[in-house]
């Protein structure tokens, strides 16, 4: 496998670099690049590449530039450190965007996924491909990581490590899998729509629950249910509200 890499901070380049000979040393590393005018001389003087890592923030503009001026149909795996350009990133063959810093476990799923759908093409499935790309695309409209808060501290939480989300007398805490609590600066109305609704539920107007956090529904009075949590203690009942059971249930099979 050859893969470019487009990025214009050179330590950034090369913890990339780091990540890609530990996920697989066999793999090529034609070149790293640093600008939209460099990477665009480049590839329309060379055959392209199996896969490119691409920042988005260049130091001449923003990396879809190239895709204005190159005839690309190679795979892309943007890197950033702003989640605002996922819906700019998927008008592209993109395989997977990844917020800084990039981690081996965020570079080795995308690869993964690229390699998945190479398999597709190889095989002639054009009906896996579409699935695979409509599939991540989708789920990377939405936010993946969070910047939450205990006191003074920040700390970064990826959507999987959440349990739930809950408001209390206008502050909106993240609860992760172990029952730590975290302020986050969002209400639950600006919050609901940025989450995947394969993964989270909002069950009231206090509480968005992951379906993961969930370990089991009973019948609660006046048509209502009750959620119990996995390993997780809570001061008061989960209770979903009657006027979103159906919708929970729809979501619950989904």
């Amino acid at each position: 496998m050859d893969i470019v890499i487009i990025e214009d901070e050179w330590l950034a380049a090369e913890r990339i670099q780091t990540l890609i000979k530990q996920y697989d040393d066999s793999i090529n590393i034609s070149a790293c690049l640093e600008s939209i005018e460099e990477s665009v001389q480049w590839l329309n003087a060379r055959p392209h590449p199996d896969l490119l890592l691409v920042d988005i923030h260049l130091s001449d503009g923003l990396s879809f530039e190239i895709f204005k001026t190159v005839n690309l149909q190679k795979p892309v795996i943007f890197t950033t450190a702003y989640d605002s350009y996922a819906l700019d990133a998927f008008q592209h063959f993109s395989v997977d965007y990844i917020l800084k810093p990039v981690t081996q476990e965020a570079l080795a799923t995308a690869i993964n996924k690229y390699k998945s759908m190479a398999a597709c093409l190889v095989a002639n499935n054009y009906a896996l491909l579409g699935d695979a790309v409509k599939e991540n695309s989708l789920g990377s409209r939405y936010k993946n990581r969070f910047l939450a808060r205990v006191g003074q501290r920040s700390f970064f939480l990826q959507a999987e490590e959440v349990a739930y989300f809950f408001a209390d007398n206008k502050v909106v805490y993240l609860v992760d899998k172990e029952g730590n609590r975290f302020i986050i600066n969002y209400t639950l109305e600006k919050l609901e729509p940025l989450l995947n609704p394969h993964d989270f539920f909002r069950v009231n107007r206090k509480m968005i629950i992951h379906s993961k956090a969930i370990e089991q529904v009973k019948p609660y009075f006046n048509n209502r249910l009750k959620l119990l949590l996995r390993d997780i203690k809570t001061d008061e009942e989960i209770i979903i509200s009657r006027d979103r059971v159906t919708n929970f249930k729809t979501w619950a099979e989904a």
